[in-house]
């Protein structure tokens, strides 16, 4: 049986990649890459000339099974991705499970991570977060899996693209509420650049001017807050939504304003009570 090696390659700057990574790659009997010309560039880079294959989203199925057979035949297979570590919101975490299945053995190569090194210069307390990769392209989908995570309480690490990034700030404001938040972007290259602020703030200067390079965001946890006993929150929702005259929104919005407390809270208990 051969090894498969999990290679993590520069997220930006090139001199980011470790003496180890460089040896495994020169070693390996094959390079399975994301993009095989963006990874015939990093290896010619370093004077590093290894058989290439492809391995991403829309061939792991049909190329998985032929790195596997190299692998059992006893060759040495290096997986790397455009950029970072494979199997962090990138392709790789089947072709590993197969081989653990296989009885091949896997060998992780560390290096960077966008999400990490964000969190390393953030300024933000490191000592609990959660990884939440890509959100959905829709935005229902991605206010849904927002609404899921707004109770966290830890760091919250978000991977976006600089398209989305707009969309996904309001969306943000919107159901998590006007959080602490920092954007960092084009990470360890030439225009690097980490945005601190407010939420809303945050969306202001997006609006005013062109953000570029693949970002991290990450949001800090809910505020605490104190919910009011007696004639409360959860008392009047289910007052609301009992008397047929409210959507699920409109009781929402109202108790909000009658309340004072975050939208988010308050869209999450609404929730669990039409559960």
């Amino acid at each position: 049986m051969g090894t498969l090696y999990i290679v993590a390659t520069p997220i930006g700057n090139l001199e980011d990649i470790t003496l180890r990574a460089l040896r495994i790659l020169k070693e390996a009997d094959l390079v399975a890459a994301e993009d095989t010309r963006h990874s015939r560039k990093l290896l010619t880079h370093f004077g590093i000339s290894r058989p290439l294959t492809s391995y991403f989203d829309h061939n792991k199925d049909l190329k998985g099974d032929y790195i596997l057979d190299k692998l059992r035949e006893g060759l040495s297979v290096a997986l790397i991705t455009d950029a970072g570590t494979p199997c962090i919101s990138d392709p790789g975490y089947q072709l590993v499970r197969d081989a653990v299945a296989a009885g091949i053995t896997v060998v992780p190569i560390p290096g960077a991570c966008a999400a990490i090194t964000a969190l390393s210069a953030s300024g933000l307390p490191t000592d609990f977060f959660s990884f939440a990769g890509f959100l959905p392209n829709k935005q229902g989908k991605r206010r849904e899996r927002l609404q899921a995570l707004c109770a966290e309480k830890g760091i919250l690490v978000f991977y976006e693209s600089p398209k989305r990034l707009l969309a996904t700030l309001r969306d943000m404001l919107e159901t998590l509420g006007d959080r602490e938040v920092v954007v960092a972007r084009e990470l360890t290259k030439l225009y690097e650049e980490f945005l601190r602020g407010r939420l809303s703030a945050l969306i202001e200067e997006a609006e005013g001017r062109e953000i570029r390079g693949e970002v991290a965001i990450l949001v800090t946890p809910a505020e605490q807050t104190e919910l009011p006993e007696g004639p409360g929150m959860e008392e009047l929702l289910t007052r609301y939504l009992e008397s047929g005259e409210f959507s699920l929104k409109d009781a929402v919005k109202r108790v909000t304003l009658e309340t004072g407390l975050p939208k988010s809270a308050v869209y999450a208990e609404a929730l669990r009570l039409k559960g």
